[in-house]
């Protein structure tokens, strides 16, 4: 994109303006300037050589982000594994065979640890930084990622379930879940754009394809072949048809009626949300601005800040485990 410097310019001056009337931010872009100078940069290395190994993992570490912040707040609680005293929100629909990139973080924690000499930066904070460092991999937009938030000590299977938004949310559905958790239509609208990097499974379009009606025909059949009526539910389909790039192509297909999940295609389905898929269909500058402001604004839901929570040495279990 060549004028991604530019865009990037205008995503860090609304951000900055729309963060300094935001009374509810307790982060700091620069909470780890002086404990550990070089947390952002080796964060930053590492995202960059998976996704360039692997162009859907940027998509997986933005998910996982997502899925953390719709739970209980952005605390890192999708990262814990099962154990006597944690229900894994690894266990939940959302996430289960789906979510992925846990080595990754695994790697990041590794290497930040070691770039500070000591567990400081939490693995919240990671996630939040890893998606910003994702998009960007991938040709998107940039912004200052909020940092200070701390670990849970718990984790929800039954949270999950009944927070991250299902693949055959109808809109107001998608509308409610996204106002509980402090986030506007806009919000719903611009954050969905997330789809436009990785995959999802046959499963959650099963339905779509074969019983819905807001979906171009000769698209419904291509996806077909790739999830048929009976089984294959594990075999993937792009989100939208670039899938390795962050660009406009998904609001692009929802207006084709080329939506992969249900829940896509409800953003362009004759409700409330139809202008803002149109707008940015086609424009750039505004879906990269709102874009990087929506994840602020998301990745400042409920988090855990002062003595709160903790701040692990590994990502997968709590410190007293």
């Amino acid at each position: 994109m060549a004028s991604h410097g530019y865009f990037s310019v205008l995503v860090h001056a609304f951000v900055f303006a729309s963060l300094a009337t935001s009374a509810f931010s307790q982060l700091s872009p620069n909470y780890y300037d002086y404990a550990c100078p070089n947390a952002l940069s080796t964060i930053k290395s590492v995202v960059e050589a998976a996704v360039q190994k692997e162009y859907r993992m940027g998509a997986s570490l933005l998910r996982l982000h997502f899925h953390d912040c719709f739970v209980n707040g952005c605390d890192g609680s999708i990262l814990l594994d099962p154990s006597p005293t944690i229900d894994s929100e690894k266990n939940a629909f959302a996430n289960f065979q789906s979510v992925r990139g846990f080595e990754v973080v695994d790697d990041i924690k590794q290497a930040v640890d070691e770039a500070c000499g000591t567990p400081v930066v939490s693995c919240a904070d990671i996630l939040a930084v890893v998606a910003r460092d994702s998009v960007v991999a991938l040709g998107g937009p940039t912004w200052e990622v909020q940092l200070g938030r701390r670990d849970s000590t718990t984790a929800s299977k039954e949270a999950a379930d009944a927070n991250i938004p299902a693949p055959f949310f109808s809109l107001s559905q998608l509308i409610t879940n996204f106002k509980n958790h402090g986030l506007d239509e806009k919000d719903l609208v611009v954050l969905s754009g997330g789809h436009t990097i990785g995959y999802a499974r046959c499963v959650t379009f099963k339905d779509h394809i074969y019983n819905d009606s807001n979906i171009d025909p000769n698209f419904a059949q291509y996806l077909k072949y790739i999830c048929p009526r009976n089984g294959g539910d594990l075999n993937l389909a792009p989100l939208d048809s670039t899938a390795a790039n962050f660009d406009l192509n998904y609001y692009s297909n929802l207006v084709q009626k080329n939506g992969l999940l249900h829940s896509d295609q409800e953003l362009f389905n004759g409700g409330s949300t139809d202008e803002l898929v149109k707008q940015y269909s086609y424009d750039t500058e505004a879906f990269y601005v709102e874009f990087a402001n929506s994840m602020v604004k998301m990745g400042n839901i409920q988090p855990l800040t002062g003595d709160q929570g903790e701040i692990r040495v590994s990502c997968r279990k709590v410190n007293n485990y």
